[in-house]
């Protein structure tokens, strides 16, 4: 079971406005690598924001801008299957991308752990990452983006291995005509 979990926070309501990534690398089920990063958003920061993750202006003043921290994402993205809580991270690495021209970055295909939380748990009061962490008891810092990839990516094995959900399926389908689903669905979500 690889998979490479992403989240970011934004400096604002703009998802481009990414203020922090973190990306949580795991390999045959098992968390093998970190990597996170202040980014300068080039973009205003919000108090709310702020207030919500801790980071402002002064955090990310020396800060790599997207463009800049792009070959480092590359190199744990690509060709590999991403997974993220809520479509939210993914739009955001869109948005980023379309914001500075540039192209995105080619992967297997994309997984919504809170999409495969409620599946799997369709009792639970809520599907937060926060909720999830303390009904489980995942030890997690919240609104950290690498603590957020994290706790999705022990939150997408919990499920697996709780449940009747073929995690190695999901994530390296068999099929043919499925991954040539999956990369249509992928080609047409890009184009949106």
């Amino acid at each position: 079971m690889d998979f490479v979990v992403i989240d970011v926070e934004t400096a604002n309501q703009r998802p481009a406005s990414i203020c922090q990534i973190g990306v949580a690398c795991f390999r045959d089920g098992v968390l093998v690598e970190t990597w996170s990063e202040l980014v300068n958003p080039e973009d205003f920061f919000l108090p709310f924001n702020t207030q919500l993750h801790g980071i402002g202006p002064r955090d990310v003043s020396a800060a790599p801008t997207w463009p800049e921290l792009r070959p480092k994402l590359r190199s744990l993205l690509e060709d590999r299957m991403v997974a993220s809580h809520t479509y939210f991270d993914r739009m955001a690495l869109k948005g980023a991308d379309v914001r500075y021209g540039l192209p995105s970055i080619s992967i297997m295909g994309w997984v919504d752990t809170c999409r495969i939380a409620r599946q799997v748990w369709p009792y639970l009061a809520n599907h937060k990452l926060t909720s999830l962490a303390q009904n489980f008891g995942l030890s997690y810092r919240a609104h950290d983006a690498v603590e957020d990839a994290r706790c999705a990516g022990l939150v997408l094995l919990l499920a697996a291995h709780t449940s009747t959900l073929d995690l190695a399926e999901i994530l390296h389908p068999t099929s043919t005509s499925e991954i040539s689903r999956r990369r249509r669905l992928s080609a047409k979500n890009d184009t949106k």
